[in-house]
C-alpha cells in the first residue's frame, strides 16, 4: 500500500510540476517579449493590454510557482484554469480570421489549452486540503 501512495504523489508532484512550468516558462518569456505581446494581444481586440498583460505575467508565473511548490493548488488550479480559458478565447480564436495569424495553429493552441484546463480542474478537484489541526 506505502508503494501505491508514494507512487500516486510523485505523479501528482510530477504533474503539478510540468504544469506549473506550462505557465512559468511563457510568463517570464512574455517580459523580454513585451511589445510582440502587446502587438499580438492589441490585434486579437484585447482591452486594457498593458494592464491584462502585466497581471497575466504576475498570474502565470506566481500561479506557476504555486502549483510546482503545492501551495494553495486547489484554488490556484481554478485561477490558471480560468486564466487558461480567457487566453483561449481571447487569444487563440480560432473562429476569427487575422491577417498574419494562421488558423490551424490557433486551432490547435486551442485545443491544447482545453486539454490543460482539463488537467487544472482535475488537479483542483483532487487537491486534498489541508487537515484540521489536531489537539
Amino acid at each position: 500500500m506505502d508503494q501505491l501512495a508514494n507512487a500516486q504523489r510523485a505523479a501528482l508532484l510530477t504533474g503539478r510540476t510540468l504544469l506549473g512550468l506550462y505557465f512559468i516558462v511563457p510568463g517570464l518569456m512574455k517580459i523580454p517579449g513585451w511589445s510582440g505581446m502587446v502587438d499580438y494581444m492589441t490585434l486579437h481586440g484585447v482591452p486594457l493590454v498593458p494592464v491584462l498583460l502585466a497581471v497575466t505575467i504576475v498570474i502565470q508565473v506566481g500561479g506557476g510557482a504555486c502549483l510546482v511548490i503545492g501551495y494553495r493548488t486547489r484554488v490556484v488550479a481554478f485561477l490558471l484554469a480560468g486564466l487558461t480559458l480567457l487566453i483561449s478565447l481571447f487569444m487563440h480564436d480560432f473562429w476569427n480570421v487575422y491577417e498574419g495569424t494562421d488558423q490551424a495553429h490557433e486551432t490547435q493552441n486551442f485545443i491544447k489549452n482545453m486539454g490543460i484546463m482539463a488537467g487544472l480542474l482535475y488537479v483542483a478537484g483532487i487537491a486534498v486540503p489541508p487537515r484540521p489541526a489536531e489537539a
